[in-house]
């Protein structure tokens, strides 16, 4: 019998503000604090300096390029990303060393791609103070775009995001921020402050505390994910807390995705009892071009996750992924050899966790089983 699937779009990390703020319509003030670079206009120059001439006042749908149409092709139920931008003009910085931000007007880019729900327990959201942490509330909120992971007090950051899909049920999307991530401690939200859903460590008693909140709110037929920012930027160890923590989800609450983030590059991918664990997605978006360092985990090739769940079962019916790469500042198509590069990495690191990948004809990439980790 033919069952109803709920297929979702998900990605890593998507950065708008900075460089890619500065070449759309309305940037913000483009004086930033760091100590090598003291204008965003920099990262834009960096970007034109290896790869060429970048347009300015583009249409909000530019940076997407190559997306959208994959996306128009696949028609997602629901596109959920990690923002890690704050949304604000606010001048009340965190000293920090890299704040990031991005024009409530250039935040309508958003809206061109059709995101329906922003996960914000990240380590950037809280860049530009409370003040950037409720102007990024008001303006989602304006926009449509549900939130998740962040809220003007402990209650509303621990709740998810309820996407509703016609004849399809729900999708909840919860959002959780580690310290691993460089998060820090005074960014918790509390009873009557605003701030992010911090986890406190990834141990068993904060899995088991967090598996509660999702089976509560969960009702018979809803599709769950858990959208988690954790670990470094660089590298592709998995470490044993989040990977139990990550089990332990699934095992105790029935999350159908795992949705990892904070590596600027692809982690491994792991089926652990029929469902998704994304250990890390990348970056999807930022304006990384030009700075050296790192070169060997490619950050400039992202990865689109097109993830079919089975909407009766809660399990993985299917999962695909679209290889783009950013060239000034724009989602554009990979060569061939570095789609081959993606895939052979994901799948050196995936097999370690019992999963393999393959390239289709198409030049996408998708998983097989090669053993099952129950």
């Amino acid at each position: 019998m033919h069952r109803k699937t709920v297929r979702l779009f998900l990605c890593g990390d998507v950065m708008i503000g900075r460089g890619v703020d500065q070449i759309m319509a309305q940037p913000c003030e483009p004086a930033l604090h760091e100590r090598a670079i003291h204008s965003a206009v920099g990262y834009v120059e960096l970007a034109e300096r290896a790869h060429g001439p970048i347009p300015r006042r583009v249409a909000p749908s530019h940076i997407w390029g190559a997306a959208l149409e994959e996306l128009r092709q696949s028609r997602p139920d629901a596109r959920i990303v990690n923002l890690e931008t704050s949304i604000t003009r606010s001048e009340s910085y965190v000293r920090k060393g890299i704040n990031y931000r991005v024009s409530p007007e250039n935040a309508d880019c958003l809206v061109a791609a059709g995101i329906d729900c922003c996960t914000l327990a990240n380590n950037h959201v809280l860049d530009w103070g409370v003040a950037g942490l409720l102007d990024t509330l008001t303006v989602l909120e304006q926009l449509h775009i549900k939130y998740a992971g962040a809220g003007h007090d402990r209650g509303e950051a621990c709740a998810p995001a309820v996407l509703d899909l016609a004849h399809k049920g729900r999708v909840l999307v919860f959002s959780f921020a580690s310290t691993t991530s460089g998060t820090p401690f005074s960014w918790a939200a509390t009873s009557t402050a605003p701030g992010v859903n911090l986890l406190a460590d990834l141990s068993e008693a904060s899995a088991a505390v967090v598996a509660e909140q999702i089976a509560t709110a969960r009702q018979p037929g809803d599709v769950s994910v858990a959208s988690v920012h954790w670990g470094p930027n660089w590298g592709y160890e998995i470490p044993d807390d989040a990977r139990s923590f990550a089990h332990q989800l699934i095992e105790r609450a029935g999350v159908s995705v795992v949705h990892g983030h904070s590596s600027h590059h692809p982690k491994a991918i792991e089926i652990y009892r029929n469902r998704l664990i994304l250990h890390g997605c990348g970056d999807f978006v930022n304006d990384y071009e030009g700075i050296a360092g790192y070169e060997e985990f490619r950050d400039d090739l992202s990865l689109m996750y097109l993830v079919d769940i089975d909407a009766k079962r809660g399990d993985l019916a299917k999962l695909e992924m679209v290889p783009l790469r950013i060239r000034r500042f724009r989602l554009g198509r990979p060569s061939a050899r570095e789609s081959a590069w993606t895939c052979r990495t994901l799948d050196r690191e995936s097999r370690k966790l019992g999963t393999r990948l393959a390239m289709t004809p198409g030049g996408r990439l998708t998983v097989s089983l090669a053993k099952r980790a129950d």
